[in-house]
């Protein structure tokens, strides 16, 4: 299309849309300055209800697309709203519904800024351990997890002399060598020993059968191959099922556990606050 015929088209398609965008208002006044959409029962939708949900210099054909949609959705939703409304059980109270959704959702956000500004989030090392050390029997693991290293590289792999020698140093600096070949040729790998993994999750970057919840703990290293990769997997420490989780695997669910339990105790004490400052000013008052 030349520049004058998109020309035409933005003028055609600014012109419907000032047609359609004429403002809203209630009732009687709105049907005459707005455009109606669609209407179920004693529902209806108009224009400028879509207000803000247009692209910047849509297409006449896009802010079709878009209306037809919206409408299609809406008219779904109004009929399935109509029908509720007709088998409102007789002792529902709405109006008292709505007024503890209000409430609920006025306390919470209120809540949450509470929270931001003044509870103190951080959870020291110490806290950590003593939670831990007193909650362990909720650590129990369901599926095995080890501590290893492991490494998934294309086959061939580039260099795979340099490769193998790497992987069976025990020297420190073939070791951070090791890390740097990894980072540039390998698919995946894990080289930090101090982190625990899943097994299931392990075995899932293996050749079926390889590695599984069952014999992980007896493949202390293995080495194999299928039609596009090479594995190198070698266990440091596993804990298997029943055992008890150590706490750097599980510090970050307990982290969250000490600071709800924080938060909870925070919002309570508030709570009480704000009921002995309001009592003392003779603003609260009892009638039974």
């Amino acid at each position: 299309m030349n520049q004058s015929g998109v020309s035409v088209a933005v003028i055609l398609l600014a012109a419907a849309i000032c047609s359609l965008l004429i403002a809203c208002s209630p009732a009687g006044e709105q049907e005459k300055e707005d455009r109606l959409l669609a209407k179920v029962h004693n529902k209806s939708l108009y224009l400028s209800e879509m207000d803000g949900m247009f692209p910047e210099n849509p297409t006449p054909e896009d802010s079709s697309a878009i209306i037809q949609a919206y409408v299609q959705r809406w008219i779904r939703e109004a009929l399935v709203l109509h029908q509720a409304e007709r088998n409102i059980p007789g002792d529902l109270n709405i109006d008292k519904l709505v007024r503890d959704y209000r409430a609920s959702l006025i306390r919470h956000n209120y809540e949450k800024v509470l929270v931001e500004e003044f509870m103190d989030s951080t959870v020291s090392e110490e806290e950590l351990i003593q939670f831990y050390e007193q909650n362990k029997a909720q650590y129990q693991l369901e599926t095995p997890i080890v501590r290893c290293y492991f490494i998934k590289a294309p086959d061939p792999a580039p260099q795979p002399e340099l490769l193998r020698k790497l992987w069976n140093s025990n020297r420190d600096e073939d070791f951070e060598k090791l890390v740097d070949y990894c980072n540039t040729h390998a698919e995946a790998h894990l080289l930090d020993p101090d982190v625990w993994y899943r097994a299931d999750d392990i075995a899932m970057e293996m050749p079926p059968g390889a590695i599984t919840a069952d014999n992980v703990a007896s493949k202390r290293e293995l080495i194999q191959r299928d039609g596009g990769f090479q594995y190198y997997f070698r266990v440091l420490e596993v804990k298997n099922r029943k055992e008890i989780a150590p706490l750097s695997f599980v510090e970050e669910q307990a982290r969250r556990v000490i600071l709800r339990s924080r938060q909870e105790k925070f919002l309570q004490e508030k709570a009480e606050e704000m009921y002995e400052y309001e009592l003392r000013r003779n603003n609260i008052h009892t009638y039974y």
